[in-house]
């Protein structure tokens, strides 16, 4: 089942979906021009693909569905979701991932400020942003759980693999980032380690899966080393409110 989004505005294109979704597991979505909400508390065992870009929330408080963008998204896609999973054949704007509790994300490109931000996790619930390109500033920040992964493919002379003030804030979690990348740009709060086992089998499930998602090739992933942000401290602003 297709439905053509156009100009529609976004109430009524989210109506027909919802209404589809009722009959189906799978609806596509083309020509959309910046509906909001598309895939909002989406649930498991549903689908939607996605051509064109949506706009703002895109699959917030998702529920375990799966959303599949053939293009770019605006900002907040991903927001507070439950669980699921989306891939985006793209790039995204800011706050990529805010607060998501469970569910994985795939971005094939770059991602600009604050993603995954406020990221945290629950016992089984872990939470995954997986970014192929760069991400800009902010990215992690108060971080208190989950894994991000940042691959730096494809970057151009002079571009970084993260903005500045990386995991600012950051708790909990921990960022696999792959080469080289700008320290200057870290918070003083993060420690730069190295993988250990555990680390290395979890990371080469994410690669796997995104090298399936958008057909790069996994060696050329694995080329290069990575590293492990993690917070040197769960309370990373103490000392703003102690005295000395």
């Amino acid at each position: 089942m297709t439905i053509e989004a156009g100009l529609t505005r976004y109430e009524k294109v989210n109506d027909e979906i919802k209404a589809e979704l009722k009959k189906r597991n799978k609806v596509s979505v083309k020509d959309v021009n910046g509906q909001r909400y598309i895939g909002c508390a989406l649930d498991s065992g549903k689908t939607i693909e996605v051509y064109g870009t949506p706009g703002n929330d895109m699959a917030c408080y998702l529920n375990g569905g799966k959303v599949v963008v053939y293009g770019n998204c605006q900002d907040a896609v991903g927001n507070t979701m439950n669980g699921g999973e989306i891939v985006v054949h793209g790039h995204a704007g800011d706050t990529m991932g805010y607060g998501m509790r469970d569910g994985q994300i795939y971005i094939k490109d770059n991602v600009a400020c604050r993603g995954g931000i406020h990221m945290k996790e629950f016992r089984q619930m872990r939470p995954v942003l997986v970014i192929g390109k760069n991400a800009g500033s902010f990215l992690g920040e108060y971080m208190a759980g989950g894994t991000i992964v940042l691959l730096g493919l494809n970057l151009k002379r002079g571009e970084k693999l993260f903005g500045t003030h990386c995991a600012s804030g950051m708790h909990g979690g921990k960022i696999f980032v792959r080469g080289t990348f700008p320290k200057e740009n870290l918070s003083p709060n993060i420690k730069v380690m190295a993988l250990n086992d555990d680390d290395k089998k979890e990371l080469d499930e994410y690669i796997k899966k995104y090298c399936k998602n958008f057909d790069v090739d996994y060696k050329e992933v694995m080329s290069k080393p990575f590293k492990k942000l993690i917070p040197a401290t769960s309370r990373p602003y103490a000392n703003l409110y102690t005295p000395n």
